[in-house]
């Protein structure tokens, strides 16, 4: 308390600053670069004395500049080797695709310093590829297609670079009970009893088949010699193999000077960490290698399985991108593992691996397209931000990548690396580099906490009443003495220092959380945090909040204000600088339709939506985003052709073609390194131009009315037709019931005689033959008595 005290002494005017106390009770102000005055009888007349203040309030209240001492911030470059253009040029130890190598910054907190990175993939590097294969059941068709992957691969890669070893090896799963079959008669044959196929290899964990090597041919020789194996669960053991393959550098032959490629291929999903304990296996995995003398893993059954992050760690220690191969179901599953390890990506692989040799292809392609820098070892009170200039040239703040990359492409990356606090050890390093690169930039950091003056203190000195140390023209009062020359004890108190420990006229005493002594105000210690101030009117817990954490836990608090880390702004310092999540898939932030607002993209294009603002149904296709550059690049007209910004931003493949004795021009528009392509085509002599709208109007609605015309008559004649027929049907059945009708009439059937009575019956036989006849409910007969020779039916006379 004693030594904060004497540091808030030269604070009076900058409630706000930081003060830190080191080692010789020398106070710096970090929040602002300041100067402090030396001189012993600076402020003398001034019951509190500020020594720390900018240089010129300092030189306006009479300090001499050569009684002033600003320690700042200093960087130097220890190694800057320049960049290679091809990677076969020279021996491969002496390839550079990144600079500066070495540089040694000396960092005064709030004194921020900056350098430029710079990164290219270059032309002709030499490549290792590790082919990881799972080997159960599952996957015996995909085995039969790779038999010969080593021939039609290595002539795939010579394409792309002349110095190519390949390497392969085998994974199942932990062979113990719940993962795989342990009983006495399935230790030789998993398969014994499985009819569709009943016989297999022994379970094992992972087994390194084939060390790297230029001979494709062996690579051949040995996947024909394999078979599958059998395991009782669904998850595989894959990521036990994947961490043997990595840290097992001199058993499967890493070359330091070449990228490092992993293929990952199975059918499901990995066992994770903890699982192991299913089996009993409660030892963590200590990311070491355990292959015995026959290219076994020979820890397979003693410890558990690795968790993501030592994967990740050891990956990137070793500079290998993971590439996982999985059927489509798995797709997502995977996808989402990709974001928690660095370096990894995924492709979809045909039920069969048939597309291995593409899957590969495009992946390894996908990989030199794009630089990510990573950071490693970085100290808490250091913060790091990066600015990232890609191909276009343009600022991206907060961003550490770039994508879309042609080999031998350059892009840099402006970095600012800022103290915020001086630590108690002196030194310390980090590392910043290439994720998969063996190239890295080792930054050596010091704090400059100290002053000069500081060397030179004297104990007990006269100045200090001979109870104190004085150093830097101030005294460093023993405990239980206070003042600017040590002549007060604690618990002095009088009217004249109570007004002195009031911040203004009607205030309380040292706010209210204090006492005053000595005409300065001792600040009561509290259960939340700090209280500090010249009059205690700030603390370090009094700031905006966000879901209950102070300064979103990425800042700290000072006097009511949050002081943001590097990488946030706003008032609680939860609004993230990094752009990287605003980046879509084409390498544009925001896919060129909205801004980065704290790493969530704000869409300001009409119809846009999305986390990257790439689905818009009514904006513009690719051909109509590519116009522009169409115009400048073969004709120079219009906007980009007169900002003479054409060849920076242009920079796709136009080719003229000829189609149907037309010319036409075709653009093809590399999305991921010709992975996929999107073709477009405009007459090269009307670009810009097309039909009138009144033409394409008129020629539409003519269409329409003509198609609509043409069915009516149609219809119309199919009704005519349908008509007449029935029509005559029904003529033809008309006649034939009237003719039934009087022949009926004479047939003696149809009179009969009862009971003295006569009864006559027609029956009308049209009901079979008139379509329009109707079948009565009832019949009933009619009685009637009529004389046949003399009457009519109805008593008639003839």
């Amino acid at each position: 308390l004693y030594k904060y005290l004497v540091c808030l002494e030269f604070l009076q005017p900058y409630s706000g600053s930081v003060c830190v106390l080191t080692w010789s009770w020398f106070c710096l102000c970090s929040d602002l670069v300041l100067s402090v005055c030396v001189l012993q009888d600076f402020g003398s007349g001034r019951t509190l004395t500020s020594r720390c203040d900018v240089k010129e309030n300092l030189l306006r209240r009479g300090c001499d500049v050569d009684m002033m001492e600003s320690p700042s911030s200093k960087l130097s470059i220890l190694g800057n080797r320049p960049l290679s253009s091809k990677g076969s040029e020279s021996s491969m130890s002496d390839v550079v695709q990144m600079m500066p190598q070495r540089i040694a910054v000396s960092l005064r907190p709030g004194d921020p310093q900056w350098f430029e990175l710079q990164v290219r993939q270059v032309e002709d590097y030499p490549v290792d590829l590790y082919y990881l294969m799972d080997l159960s059941l599952s996957m015996k068709d995909d085995l039969d297609t790779i038999r010969n992957l080593g021939t039609k691969l290595a002539q795939e890669m010579g394409q792309l670079t002349s110095n190519f070893r390949l390497g392969f090896g085998s994974f199942v799963d932990k062979n113990m009970s719940p993962f795989s079959y342990t009983a006495p008669k399935y230790q030789e044959n998993p398969c014994s009893g499985y009819k569709p196929f009943p016989n297999c290899v022994p379970t094992f964990g992972f087994r390194n088949i084939l060390s790297l090597t230029e001979r494709v041919d062996r690579f051949n020789e040995e996947v024909q010699k394999q078979m599958v194996s059998r395991n009782r669960d669904a998850p595989e053991g894959g990521f036990d193999a994947i961490l043997q393959a990595a840290v097992c550098k001199e058993d499967v032959g890493w070359r330091k000077e070449a990228y490092h490629l992993l293929v990952f291929a199975t059918d499901d999903v990995p066992h994770l960490a903890l699982d192991g304990r299913l089996g009993g296996l409660v030892t963590p995995h200590d990311g070491q290698c355990h292959l015995d003398e026959k290219g076994e893993y020979s820890a397979s059954t003693r410890m558990d399985y690795p968790s993501l992050a030592l994967l990740g760690e050891k990956l990137a220690e070793n500079n290998i991108f993971l590439i996982f191969a999985v059927t489509k179901r798995l797709y997502v599953i995977y996808k989402n593992l990709t974001v928690l390890i660095p370096g990894t990506t995924v492709e979809i692989l045909d039920q069969d691996s048939k597309n291995v040799i593409q899957l590969i292809v495009a992946a390894y392609n996908n990989i030199r397209s794009k630089v990510e820098l990573s950071v490693s070892d970085l100290p808490d009170d250091v913060g790091l931000s990066f600015t990232a200039t890609c191909q276009d040239g343009k600022p991206l703040p907060g961003l550490r990548k770039c994508g879309d990359m042609k080999i031998g492409d350059t892009v840099s990356f402006n970095v600012s690396v800022e103290a915020r606090g001086c630590p108690g050890d002196a030194d310390h390093t980090f590392t910043i580099k290439p994720v998969g690169f063996r190239d890295r930039l080792e930054v050596f950091v010091d704090y400059r906490c100290d002053c000069g003056c500081s060397r030179t203190a004297q104990v007990n000195s006269s100045v200090c009443s001979s109870i104190g140390t004085y150093h830097c023209g101030t005294c460093a009062c023993e405990p239980g003495y206070l003042g600017a020359r040590c002549e007060c004890q604690e618990g002095d108190a009088s009217g004249s220092s109570l007004s002195a420990c009031r911040q203004a006229e009607g205030r309380q005493v040292c706010s209210g959380r204090g006492e005053c002594s000595c005409n300065q105000c001792l600040c009561y210690e509290s259960e939340f945090g700090k209280i500090y101030g010249s009059f205690c009117e700030c603390d370090d817990f009094s700031c905006p909040r966000h879901k209950g954490v102070l300064c979103s836990g990425h800042g700290e608090c000072h006097c009511g204000e949050c002081k943001c880390h590097a990488g946030f702004i706003g008032d609680n310092c939860n609004c993230s600088t990094e752009t990287s999540s605003c980046l879509s898939d084409d390498g544009q932030m925001c896919s060129g339709r909205g801004s980065c607002v704290c790493g969530r993209c704000v869409c300001s294009e009409p119809g846009a939506f999305g986390d990257t603002c790439d689905k818009c149904p009514t904006c513009p296709d690719a051909c109509a985003t590519k116009r522009e550059c169409v115009e400048c690049r073969l004709f120079d007209s219009g906007r980009l052709a007169d900002n003479q910004t054409c060849q920076r931003r242009c920079k796709d493949e136009i080719i003229t073609v000829k189609t149907l004795g037309v010319s036409w021009l075709s653009l093809t528009l590399s999305r991921t390194v010709c992975v996929s392509c999107v073709t477009c085509a405009v007459p090269p002599q009307s670009v810009g131009g097309g039909p009138e709208a009144l033409t394409v109007l008129l020629a539409v609605v003519g269409s329409i009315l003509l198609v609509g015309l043409l069915l009516l008559a149609i219809w119309k004649l199919i009704i005519t037709v349908h008509d007449r027929r029935e029509f005559a049907r029904f003529q033809n059945a008309r006649s034939r019931a009237r003719y039934e009708m009087v022949s009926g009439s004479h047939d003696p059937r149809l009179t009969h005689t009862h009971a003295g009575s006569h009864y006559c019956c027609v029956s009308v036989r049209v009901q079979a033959s008139n379509p329009l006849y109707k079948h009565p409910v009832s019949t009933h007969f009619v009685e009637t008595d009529f004389d046949v020779l003399g009457k009519s039916f109805n008593g008639g006379v003839h």
